[in-house]
């Protein structure tokens, strides 16, 4: 027996519920540059770590500068409730997009993470916005 089947693999039902538990909280660089790339804009990209600074420097486009520190519900009340956020940070040695998320869902606000970051972001090839 190797590590892979010293645990059984779960059922069916538990797999897919597991699966599908993960995408309603995550989504990944390669659906959201898609989405920006055919207008499919039904969400809120928003970077959630760093000074106005570092967001000039360098950002996803399309993406908002709102730290996890500055998201409050007055804040929020700027977008319609059923608005999607999607958070993300400096990748994955960052806890920014969790800290936000946690925010948002606290606030009842829709939310996922985008995983990977812009360490993802960058690993995928796509571009910048770079001062």
């Amino acid at each position: 027996m190797s590590y892979v089947t010293d645990y059984p693999a779960a059922t069916a039902e538990i797999a897919a519920n597991h699966f599908l538990q993960r995408l309603s909280v995550e989504t990944d660089c390669a659906d959201v540059w898609s989405a920006f790339q055919e207008g499919d804009r039904d969400f809120v990209l928003l970077h959630v770590v760093g000074s106005p600074e570092t967001f000039a420097r360098r950002h996803i486009p399309g993406a908002l500068h709102l730290p996890h520190r500055e998201i409050t519900a007055q804040r929020m009340a700027e977008w319609p409730a059923d608005t999607l956020f999607v958070v993300y940070c400096a990748g994955p040695h960052c806890n920014g997009a969790d800290r936000a998320a946690l925010k948002l869902a606290q606030l009842g606000r829709p939310v996922k993470i985008m995983i990977g970051g812009m360490t993802g972001w960058a690993d995928e090839g796509f571009a910048f916005n770079d001062r």
